[in-house]
């Protein structure tokens, strides 16, 4: 099942996820029978009565040519050829191969020529051959990564009337440019899908909740198909037609072939999955759309389900610096948790977002990840980012250390506390007085910020008297907002004061401790708030201590310029590009929304998109007030980024809690009691709706009427009660 890439972003995510990087260097290395598990891209859709791939609805404007086994002393020549003629082909993609030999490239189509006669058009036009094997077929080629690609033309993502680039992760749908697979009866399943999602992945997904991810073998292939089948008869027209095209024959061999004892008892399984009696969308098959429709949420952000979208190849001057000395897999996380500390070092600097409200750097990171994975790479160069206000720092302490000697507490008459006195950098265990101290002398010696770093997200409870995780979710969101902040008291001794909270942290935590710290805060704005990032590390390096670069005075040197450019920095400081770019990712952002139907998304790109917007801000500034297209670049990944790792870590608890409050919505007012249910209910769910509906007595004849009328039927295998539609 096809779906299609529509916007340069996603489709660079899906060439350079760390998957396909590791494939192509794998592959390029010989190891050669990795190149099926490579995504694959079809620039070639054909209308689907001619038995082409399931998932186009128009013929595309592109064609697809594989040019294939050429040495290699023919291969400059022949792509400086490509690109000499490339707008006389309307040239739209070119790469090289998996294997190194050839180049794939995608040419406009000519709609008076069929397909072989485009392919014959170009080829002549180039003078080169084509591989005709697969000629008359819908062309399918095994996509390389970001560094094979040589060309690409947005205009390939662009048609309105047709759908110009599809991209399938099935394999043996059709014929490829490099392979010749055929399809099956075990894998025919996939090329349908019910609300765009294929029916290959609804069955993954239902033996992954319902079957350890195990599919039927022989002793259990009668129980579990029929399971399955009774499960999915409701979304295929309740037909024996429909139900062969999805269920798999999980009789057949490897290759297809099927006895025809075992073809009559598949089908015959089919039959008596039919003859069940109809009790609406069964409860197993709302929770695998329910979980796919999560997994869509993560895959709105780009990358995949396991893959975060990659780093962008070309990363601005002060990125590559700060993360030159991690391993590749720390550097997203790296790249993230920096933005803190830098935002810690500009003081009464304001920057205006495309609707003319003023934020200032603020930036409140959480790093997740696994125990042992490496959270703590982000130490050193936060480190030497802080290195200037941790000296400083230092006098104040020591000036503020000699005042309280001087004035104890309980002395009648005290000096009047040094108005200069600043410490931006605090310790993870301090009082409500000193937060709030710190919070207002920040505020009076520059409209500068405080900041803190601890290894795990609990330690925050610290910063405040309470030690309560609702206490630093308050914090949160009003920092992030700038919100007032601090203490009125009447005692002498007492610290009064109220000022902006400008509040900059780094945390780390465990997924399964993020999720407990966060869990009242996922739908209050707390957790939007974040900027989440994480580390996933190759599995094959999971053992493997990480070897860090060195971090010395060199390093510094060449650190300093940027700070020293942050620290100058003042005032109301706007930039048309950054404007131009949050709007359009605001547009983007509502699109894939809509696309995936993830509420949960759309939600949380909101803060997202200011969030990646304040970092291109604090990089424009550090590059001396330049933008550039690595700068936009790292905040469309920033954005996406941040997205992910949300949706990873918290969506399927925000996309809940979010789809509860529009059924509640739904129910408000006066409702029948049997609406107000779902399809399939049990007995205590039952009463618990009767007793917040106000109902009284304990409602068996509620129950034996809906039965008597033939609203509800008692299933004896689940102990549900069952709507009838």
């Amino acid at each position: 099942m096809m779906r299609p890439v529509t916007t340069r972003a996603e489709y660079m995510a899906l060439r350079g996820s760390n998957e396909q990087q590791q494939l192509m260097t794998a592959i390029r290395n010989g190891n050669e029978s990795l190149k099926h598990r490579l995504v694959q891209m079809n620039y070639s859709c054909l209308p689907n009565a001619d038995g082409t791939l399931r998932g186009s609805t128009h013929m595309s404007n592109t064609v697809g040519m594989d040019i294939d086994h050429l040495k290699a002393e023919e291969m400059p020549a022949v792509r400086d050829r490509i690109l000499t003629k490339k707008d006389e082909l309307g040239l739209g993609m070119l790469e090289e191969s998996a294997r190194g030999c050839g180049y794939h490239l995608v040419f406009s189509r000519r709609p008076h020529m069929s397909q072989v006669e485009n392919l014959q058009w170009a080829a002549q036009l180039l003078g080169v051959d084509y591989d005709a094997q697969a000629k008359d077929i819908t062309r399918v080629f095994f996509t390389t990564g970001t560094e094979q690609l040589i060309y690409l033309d947005d205009a390939i993502f662009a048609s309105e009337e047709v759908l110009g680039t599809d991209y399938t992760d099935l394999h043996g749908l059709s014929k490829s440019s490099d392979d010749n697979n055929s399809c099956n009866s075990r894998n025919s399943c996939q090329e349908k899908d019910y609300n765009g999602m294929a029916f290959s992945d609804i069955i993954a997904k239902y033996w992954e909740l319902f079957n350890g991810g195990k599919v039927p073998v022989v002793g259990d292939r009668n129980a579990l198909t029929f399971e399955l089948a009774v499960t999915l008869r409701c979304i295929c027209g309740y037909s024996m037609e429909g139900l062969q095209a999805i269920v798999p024959n999980y009789w057949a061999q490897p290759d297809g072939t099927c006895t025809e004892a075992d073809r009559t008892e598949y089908l015959h399984t089919l039959e008596n999955a039919l003859k069940e009696p109809r009790r609406g969308m069964p409860l197993r098959l709302k929770q695998v759309l329910q979980a796919l429709k999560e997994q869509q949420g993560v895959k709105a952000c780009g990358g995949t389900i396991s893959t975060p979208p990659p780093l962008p190849k070309r990363l601005p001057p002060l990125i590559k610096l700060l993360t030159r000395n991690v391993p590749w897999y720390y550097k997203p996380a790296v790249a993230s948790a920096v933005f803190p500390a830098l935002g810690a070092h500009l003081h009464g600097v304001h920057f205006r977002y495309w609707d003319n409200v003023d934020h200032e750097a603020t930036f409140m990171n959480l790093l997740v990840g696994r125990q042992s994975v490496g959270k703590g790479s982000i130490k050193k160069p936060i480190e030497y980012i802080m290195e200037d206000i941790r000296q400083r720092d230092l006098l104040s302490r020591q000036r503020e250390a000699e005042w309280k000697q001087k004035n104890p507490s309980g002395k009648q008459k005290k000096d009047p506390r040094p108005a200069d006195i600043c410490i931006q950098m605090l310790i993870d265990n301090l009082t409500d007085a000193v937060f709030n101290q710190r919070v207002v002398d920040v505020h009076n010696n520059g409209e500068r910020y405080i900041y803190t770093i601890v290894d795990e997200v609990e330690a925050l409870k610290k910063v405040t008297s309470s030690h309560k995780a609702d206490e630093v979710g308050l914090l949160i969101r009003k920092a992030f907002d700038n919100s007032m902040a601090g203490q009125e008291r009447v005692g002498a001794d007492s610290v009064s004061g109220i000022a902006p909270l400008r509040w900059n942290f780094n945390a780390s935590t465990t997924p399964p401790n993020a999720r407990k710290f966060f869990y009242k805060m996922v739908n209050d704005g707390t957790v939007s708030r974040l900027d989440v990032a994480t580390i996933i590390r190759p599995s094959e390096d999971d053992d493997e201590a990480p070897i860090l670069g060195i971090y010395d005075d060199q390093f510094a040197a060449e650190l300093k310029p940027y700070i020293d450019r942050l620290d100058a920095a003042n005032g109301l400081i706007e930039c048309p590009q950054a404007r131009k770019l949050a709007l359009d990712l605001k547009q983007e952002n509502a699109d894939t929304a809509r696309l995936y139907e993830s509420e949960a998304y759309r939600v949380l790109s909101y803060r997202a998109n200011v969030i990646a917007w304040l970092k291109g801000m604090v990089l424009y500034v550090a590059h001396g007030y330049r933008w550039d297209k690595t700068i936009a670049d790292f905040v469309r990944w920033s954005e996406q980024y941040n997205l992910w790792c949300k949706m990873l870590y918290f969506g399927s608890q925000l996309e809940k809690e979010l789809n509860d409050e529009q059924e509640l919505q739904r129910h408000s007012g006066p409702q029948n009691l049997l609406e107000l249910l779902p399809d399939e209910f049990t007995r205590e769910q039952y009463l618990q709706m009767r007793q917040q509906a106000g109902r009284p007595g304990p409602g068996d004849s509620t129950l034996r009427t809906w039965q008597t009328r033939g609203h509800i039927a008692f299933d004896e295998t689940s102990a549900r009660y069952v709507k009838i539609k």
